[in-house]
């Protein structure tokens, strides 16, 4: 027991530490940790880790779904819905089908229905592994969308794929009607269980008084339920998290208070960091134990086929990409498109961002060792290795080589947007003007006879003098000085916090109090700046 406690205590340190190395190198954290995971495996006397596919599937699986969907722009997802659909299930089926075919053809002893198991494997991009690249990337705003949404739902098309090609496999037989039907059935009432349990925690936040860590501790207990109930009905746990995920998003303003989101922020952000970091460090100590378990196979071979694999992966993913800009702009001659002429640089990026992550490890992990007449699961070794290599160069090569194909590119916004700072400026003064307006329409009489009143006023008044500087495109000496103030007065603030803490009148608990106001100040301080 304390061997596995002091390994786990060492994993989180040693991910801390490869986390805070890639961000100072500039290298996206999943890429870095992977490679970090790998060079730690190499080294001699560092014992073997084993993944348990329960573990990726019902711990981890869950909560980075629902965290994704939870920050997934319901608005950009809709707009977008067309060619995230057709990439989420389309783009699945088709690489799963080209996967299958080149294995089939080039590796000895492969049929159809190992194909498609290992196309249903690898063939969708990770949705934790395409924002964590983007993330630090300045790619644009609809590239990102397209790519949030298509990785959002592709895992459930990729595990039904999977799950019927092992039925094939176990059965012998195989129809295409039962498949289409059964493929319609386990996404529409995975999604249908996903948003029944997503309404019961709705009503349960929206009228039962609760403390706010009883209500972030609901939050967090929200996707294991959808995800468990949409399984226990062989339904999909992964449609059911992410339909939940995003109804409650929508209606988060709601359902949770200032203190709840502040607190939610916070312990969510530490919590998926923590799980995101230990997956991508455990794909990489992997590596020891799959090619101990190869076995039967020349290590040559099975990296020839999984080099072969992975740019049939890549090649069918652009040719899609660029094939579904033709299409749009034919298509919109007929029907209305959000874009109509997409050209060639947006596809080129969405094309080229097809990083494969932790879905595809586990649920190469989950083929069972044997079928049910006690034999060995042919071609588990090696499906194992290919699905690892895919990993390795489309997170690791891909990933890495991206911001370099989006420089190159050059892409396009597909849809007129105003400047990021410029949105908040606009809308920061919407509001303070709505405040001004109510405080002058419910106090009026009392503004000249009320010292704290006028000051509130003159306060409004003040920000709104501010916050229209900012929504111009003014910028020199002024703002400059502005921001120094800003900066030097919370320092000082900072400073005789510091010495008031050290007087015994004060109380721990209310000087943590006021440092954490002076935590948001600082935080709306740098929305500022920026």
């Amino acid at each position: 027991m304390r061997e596995d406690v002091l390994l786990g205590l060492t994993l989180l340190l040693g991910m801390a530490l490869l986390a805070t190395l890639g961000q100072r190198l500039r290298i996206p954290t999943p890429i870095f940790l992977v490679i970090g995971g790998l060079l730690v495996s190499l080294i001699p006397g560092v014992p073997l880790l084993t993944i348990e596919p329960d573990l990726i599937f019902l711990v981890f699986l869950p909560p980075l779904l629902y965290e994704a969907a939870w920050y997934m722009s319901w608005r950009e997802l809709w707009r977008w819905r067309r060619i995230v659909l057709v990439m989420a299930f389309g783009l699945v089926v088709l690489t799963a089908t080209a996967v299958a075919y080149a294995s089939y053809a080039f590796i000895p002893g492969f049929t159809l229905a190992f194909g498609y198991l290992l196309g249903g494997i690898i063939s969708p991009p990770d949705a934790v592994a395409a924002s964590s690249v983007l993330k630090d990337i300045n790619a644009p705003k609809s590239m990102t969308s397209i790519l949030e949404g298509e990785s959002l739902i592709n895992d459930a098309s990729s595990l039904i794929v999977f799950r019927f090609a092992m039925g094939t496999i176990i059965s012998g037989t195989f129809v295409w009607q039962d498949v289409a039907l059964n493929f319609v059935l386990v996404t529409v009432m995975g999604a249908f269980i996903g948003l029944a349990v997503a309404g019961f925690f709705y009503v349960i936040h929206r009228w039962v008084p609760m403390q706010p860590r009883i209500s972030i501790l609901l939050t967090f207990l929200a996707p294991y339920i959808m995800y468990l109930a949409a399984e226990e009905f062989h339904y999909s746990g992964v449609i059911a998290v992410v339909a939940g995920g995003l109804f409650l998003s929508n209606h988060s303003h709601a359902l949770l208070n200032h203190t709840e989101r502040v607190q939610g922020l916070s312990m969510w952000g530490t919590v998926i960091f923590i799980i995101n970091g230990l997956v991508f460090v455990l794909i990489g100590l992997e590596l020891s134990v799959v090619v101990d378990g190869l076995k039967g196979y020349s290590l040559s071979d099975a990296i020839l086929y999984g080099l072969l694999i992975s740019a049939v992966v890549i090649v069918v993913r652009m040719v899609f990409s660029l094939v579904s800009s033709v299409f749009t702009n034919v298509a919109g001659r007929y029907i209305t498109v959000a874009v109509r002429n997409v050209g060639w640089r947006g596809p080129i990026v969405v094309g080229w961002a097809g990083m494969r992550g932790v879905v595809s490890l586990a649920a190469a992990l989950a083929i069972p060792l044997t079928l049910p007449d006690g034999n060995a699961f042919p071609h588990r070794a090696l499906i194992l290795f290919i699905t690892f290599v895919v990993i390795l160069v489309t997170l690791v090569f891909q990933g890495l080589t991206l911001p370099l194909v989006i420089r190159w590119a050059h892409p396009k916004e597909l849809f007129p947007r105003l400047p990021t700072a410029k949105q908040e400026a606009m809308i920061q003064r919407q509001l303070r003007e709505a405040a001004l307006r109510e405080l002058q329409q419910r106090y009026d009489g009392q503004l000249a006879t009320n010292t704290l009143l006028t000051s509130l006023k003159n306060r409004l008044e003040s920000d709104l003098e501010v916050n229209q500087y900012l929504a111009s495109d003014r910028d020199g000496p002024v703002l400059t000085r502005y921001n120094e103030a800003l900066v030097h007065l919370h320092l000082a603030k900072r400073q005789e916090l510091e010495r008031l803490r050290k007087q015994e009148e004060f109380d721990d608990e209310v000087i943590r109090k006021v440092e954490t106001l002076l935590d948001l100040e600082e935080e709306k301080r740098d929305h500022t700046i920026r």
